[in-house]
């Protein structure tokens, strides 16, 4: 490594891709420094998916201590103290931030608390005023909520905000399509809140299924979520009572004591100091990036939500650990592959996928065979809950070659984490049948498509 420089690499930003980067580079005997300037983890662990998965689990019991009633369990009265939850969250995020640190700690990476701009070639300064240089530069400062921009934006919350309400807001109206805005009307229609779901156009989750969206759809509008389709702001004002009047077009002003925005997110550059060295940043705000992660300025690259590429914590990971091999690594520089990545939606009922549509593989393939289970799980039966699942199995006709599967159900993420190496690897629906099925379980219908 050249001692020309302080650090052999000089990672922004502490989240799940910059902390693996680092830690892989300092194992492979890399002089590592890492800015942060608010908490080590980034938003995955502090205000992502961790804490809402645990918003997930707690919103679950709802409507698991009703459906105990039918398997013959006495239920006393029932109190959801959200106090409780929210706090208990922020200790384990707390605790998990700890560990994230501890990590970094124990892979000698310096860490820096505070705030680091470009201020030159391989010139790092920060916020505190001391200026560092680095052979290598990685940007991985993550991604933050869109807040569009209509009179009264400032009356309303993000993701960011929703883990720390100091109570669950009777009313609340969530802004977007999308898998936050999905989840978090779930979460907050179990905790007793009435929720409203407003969206500019008349699709949700826009690049799943159909058929899952729709079933979606039907079964959020059976547990009393109210959509509000082709919906943009007039404006939001904050009532003398304090509650927020809010005016969507199409729509009568309607009261809400909560507004929560879930209307994308945006790769955060902003005072990273691109503009001095030339770095090329997309028209969505990304870094522009190679399939390497190497930006046009040679020896800065970047990772993660910032490069807009997948907006997914696992693969930020990949691509900070494919980074740290192929820059300070002995082998071969190799780059991540970003097709046929699964993901989740954890709505109520979840929603995983992974590979090609319907519609996207008649588009592609032309011809395609579709295998379809649609069924109501052994649990809601017993429980008297007509809530069904779906499953779906896209098949590639020519070859047999399974190219997409999309299901929603109970543990639908759960299951799908193995199906989804199947699908990676190019098994057959042949391969499926040839399986003995596992019963009795949903993951059956995998291996039981007729």
């Amino acid at each position: 490594m050249a001692d020309t420089y302080d650090y052999d690499l000089f990672t922004i930003g502490a989240g799940s891709g910059g902390v693996r980067a680092s830690r892989v580079a300092a194992a492979h005997g890399a002089r590592v420094a890492v800015a942060e300037e608010y908490r080590v983890g980034g938003t995955c662990v502090i205000r992502g998916c961790v804490p809402k998965k645990m918003l997930v689990y707690g919103a679950h019991f709802a409507e698991d201590l009703e459906d105990a009633k039918s398997f013959g369990w006495t239920i006393g009265e029932k109190r959801f103290d959200w106090a409780t939850l929210r706090d208990h969250v922020q200790n384990d995020v707390t605790r998990l931030e700890g560990l994230y640190g501890q990590t970094l700690s124990n892979h000698d990476v310096t860490v820096f608390p505070e705030r680091a701009t470009i201020t030159g070639d391989h010139q790092i300064t920060l916020a505190s005023g001391k200026v560092v240089t680095a052979k290598t530069i990685l940007i991985a400062t993550g991604a933050r909520p869109h807040v569009p921009d209509f009179p009264g934006n400032e009356h309303a919350i993000t993701s960011n905000e929703a883990f720390h309400l100091a109570e669950i807001p009777r009313r609340i109206l969530i802004v977007g399509g999308g898998y936050i805005a999905n989840e978090f009307a779930g979460i907050f229609n179990e905790f007793g809140s009435k929720v409203t779901i407003a969206n500019r156009s008349d699709t949700i989750l826009r690049g799943y299924d159909e058929s899952l969206r729709d079933r979606l759809l039907q079964i959020s509008m059976v547990k009393g979520i109210e959509f509000c389709f082709n919906a943009e702001f007039e404006r939001v004002e904050k009532t003398a009572e304090g509650c927020l009047r809010v005016k969507l077009t199409g729509q009568e002003e309607r009261e809400f004591d909560v507004v929560m925005l879930a209307t994308g997110r945006v790769p955060n550059i902003e005072g990273l100091g691109l503009e001095t060295v030339g770095v090329e940043c997309g028209k969505r705000g990304q870094i522009v990036v190679d399939a390497y992660s190497r930006t046009n300025v040679d020896y800065i690259y970047a990772v993660g939500d910032v490069t807009d590429r997948v907006q997914l914590t696992p693969v930020a990971i990949r691509e900070g650990q494919a980074f740290a091999d192929s820059v300070f690594g002995p082998g071969e520089p190799y780059a991540v592959d970003h097709s046929c990545v699964p993901s989740a939606v954890f709505s109520h009922p979840p929603i995983a996928a992974v590979g090609m549509t319907e519609g996207q593989a008649r588009n592609t393939l032309g011809s395609v065979k579709v295998y379809q289970a649609d069924f109501r799980p052994m649990k809601n039966v017993v429980a008297g809950r007509n809530e069904r699942s779906l499953y779906k199995m896209i098949v590639d006709a020519a070859n047999d070659r399974i190219v997409g599967i999309h299901m929603i159900g109970p543990e639908a993420p759960e299951i799908m984490q193995a199906a989804a190496v199947a699908v990676k690897a190019g098994l057959t629906k042949a391969d499926f049948d040839a399986t003995v099925a596992i019963h009795p379980t949903m993951a059956e219908e995998l291996v039981l498509f007729k």
